[in-house]
């Protein structure tokens, strides 16, 4: 499976790409993208847009389909992966990514598909707003972006198509950026030592720690009092 390359980041910054995909399965190794979209973000405000269906150049499953709505027929004539990619490529640059569960899902496609296509590491910094919302609304039961979507009132109608949920998460960033920074104290500001994703504080048997924002992925820990 591909490593992300990017550094993972905990912040709410006002310059970035949102970005979704989907695709026919989740086996990163095994299946391929059939839609790509993203959303070019300046100053809190979205400036651009690029959606394109992929054909993946076999028959989409029955439960993926169930899923995101999208087809065999609908994918016939869309462009093949080597152009869609070299779209997409093109359009987030060096910016900072956003997006729900990439750090685990859509970063490990297209890195993959970069590599194999291109020749090219994906070495873009990037935002997890599923780390974020576990930050941020710890009282909700999931996370899931229809959850985080649901509790700020964002509309999710749609849901499950790649551009629609670039839409949502854009929204919810911004929402949920608003929460960070409202806590400065508690996230961005110490650096995890075993993988270097940004730590919060947490309470445990023995007082406050500060734990990684990737657990249980990484369970990297440092004493509140450290220095180093």
């Amino acid at each position: 499976m591909s490593e992300n390359k990017g550094k993972r980041l905990n912040q709410y910054i006002g310059d970035y790409v949102v970005f979704d995909l989907e695709t026919t399965g989740v086996r990163p190794d095994l299946d391929k993208v059939i839609e790509i979209s993203a959303l070019k973000v300046k100053g809190h405000q979205v400036k651009e847009q690029y959606s394109t269906l992929v054909d993946p150049g076999r028959h989409i499953p029955r439960a993926a389909t169930a899923i995101n709505h999208i087809t065999d027929e609908m994918v016939s004539g869309a462009p093949a992966l080597f152009a869609a990619m070299e779209g997409f490529l093109r359009f987030i640059g060096d910016d900072i990514l956003v997006g729900h569960n990439i750090h685990t899902f859509d970063l490990k496609f297209i890195q993959r598909d970069s590599m194999q296509l291109f020749g090219k590491e994906i070495r873009n910094s990037y935002i997890d707003t599923l780390f974020m919302a576990r930050t941020c609304l710890p009282q909700l039961p999931h996370h899931r972006l229809s959850d985080v979507s649901e509790y700020f009132g964002i509309e999710t109608k749609g849901a499950h198509r790649a551009l629609q949920d670039c839409v949502m998460n854009q929204k919810c960033y911004e929402a949920l950026g608003k929460l960070l920074k409202s806590h400065p104290s508690d996230a961005g500001t110490v650096t995890c030592p075993r993988c270097g994703a940004d730590m919060v504080k947490r309470k445990g048997m023995y007082g406050e720690f500060y734990g990684c924002t990737d657990f249980p992925n990484c369970r990297g820990t440092r004493n509140i009092n450290s220095k180093e």
